[in-house]
């Protein structure tokens, strides 16, 4: 399903709903407008056919602490973070990383980066062509996404383009709980020559972050894949929680699926409890049934403290002895499931049913389920639906309720800050 003109217009329309750049903490007559960081990239060394070390200085932080930091880079010019990425932890000052698993002889163009609550700021773009191998070139290899991902075990793999100066004897997938791994760490070994092939991982540790590469080797010496990574699942992730499969939620009689993801037990639905401000995406009551309703922060509070530091535990919306999430709790969901620039595939309904296409790396593998619900504001009404869902925090930064959000057409979990008045889904954790 593509997006109609119509819908299109909505997702410009409400740009302007959904994202808040500019804000006041202190008095009225004092207004600080934030900016994203400014940084300079610095100058690639030691380079070789396969790694260069890169990094980054941050000279100002754009009124907000900086979050994340590291390099982008791509052998086309002008790389973001949407293309590979390295991170080299927070703050301020000079950083360095180190970029491995490149092909040879090839130009690489990247940008350190850094990230606060505004957005990202990019250094200056830089570029170096890494070594030929010494005695001649070596294969080209990457490596393809993980699937059927299990607590101990997921299937890999990857393809062989070129087999370089000489035939490749194995190739592989190598995986390591740290970055970078290499065949000195597990690897598997899944025979020769040039095409695709599948890895079969094993022996792994439930609720575990793993980092794998494909590789390849012939007489020059191995070649790496790009690095991916994936989560094990806990003992019940994807699984109904613990003695409570289904809830039934007392004050209308509505029944809610469990999912269990790590250590947290969310509700599988959006919550469709009919309260205060709250709607119906196009005043439409089987939309309610499928998507839940979109409540405005105040009902989603049931009018708990609005200060900025709202602890977790409010129930909220949610039925009794479940609460609405804080912000930091979100964040333990998106870092179990791998970070949030991969937790939105895991996270999202696969398919295309009410996902518009491409619904990209949706594949639902954490059981939560999130369907594309749509928001309201008061400005322009209803949009987005089948493009995006947003869910509410009960966490405020500078009196403006945090939320996080998940798009048909991007794998991460957006994280952002709205206006109170806007209508967004509500999910419910156990308490």
């Amino acid at each position: 399903m593509k997006p109609t003109r119509f819908l299109i217009f909505a997702v410009i329309l409400f740009i302007g709903i959904f994202t808040v750049s500019t804000y006041s903490c202190s008095k009225k007559e004092e207004t600080t407008t934030n900016t994203v960081p400014v940084l300079s990239t610095k100058n690639a060394s030691d380079v070789t056919n396969s790694s260069a070390q890169v990094g980054g200085v941050i000279t100002g932080n754009g009124g907000a602490s900086i979050t994340e930091r590291g390099v982008c880079y791509s052998t086309s010019s002008n790389p973001t973070i949407a293309d590979n990425s390295i991170q080299s932890g927070s703050g301020t000052g000079a950083f360095d990383c180190e970029m491995t698993g490149l092909n040879q002889n090839t130009k690489y163009y990247f940008k350190a980066y850094a990230m606060n609550s505004v957005g990202v700021g990019y250094g200056d773009q830089k570029s170096f062509t890494t070594q030929g191998g010494g005695g001649g070139d070596l294969p080209t290899v990457s490596t393809n996404s993980a699937t059927d991902i299990t607590e101990t075990s997921a299937t890999c793999g990857g393809i062989v383009t070129n087999q370089g100066s000489s035939s490749v004897t194995v190739r592989g997938v190598c995986w390591s709980t740290t970055s970078s791994p290499t065949t000195s760490d597990s690897y598997t070994t899944d025979g020769s020559g040039i095409g695709d092939f599948l890895s079969y991982i094993t022996g792994l540790t439930k609720n575990t972050i793993y980092y794998v590469r494909a590789y390849a080797i012939n007489t020059s010496g191995t070649a790496y894949g790009d690095q991916i990574t994936f989560a094990t699942l806990n003992s019940s992730t994807g699984e109904p929680c613990p003695d409570i499969p289904t809830i039934t939620d007392p004050r209308d009689g509505k029944v809610y699926p469990t999912v269990q993801i790590g250590s947290q037990c969310w509700l599988q639905k959006n919550m469709n409890y009919e309260t205060g401000n709250s709607w119906c995406y196009d005043d439409d009551p089987s939309n309610c049934v499928t998507y839940g309703r979109l409540y405005d922060w105040d009902t989603f509070m049931n009018g708990a403290s609005s200060s900025n530091l709202v602890p977790s535990g409010v129930q909220g919306v949610c039925p009794p002895g479940w609460h609405v999430p804080s912000d930091a709790e979100w964040t333990v969901l998106t870092t179990f499931l791998g970070g949030e620039y991969i937790a939105g595939g895991k996270m999202k309904e696969a398919g295309t049913t009410h996902w518009a296409s491409p619904n990209t790396e949706a594949t639902n593998s954490s059981g939560f389920t999130a369907l594309p619900g749509g928001a309201w504001s008061p400005s322009y009404g209803f949009g987005l639906l089948t493009l995006r869902t947003d869910f509410w925090s009960s966490t405020e930064y500078c009196s403006t309720p945090w939320y996080r959000c998940l798009g048909y057409n991007y794998e991460r979990v957006g994280r952002g800050y709205t206006l109170e008045t806007n209508g967004l889904s509500a999910r419910c954790l156990k308490d």
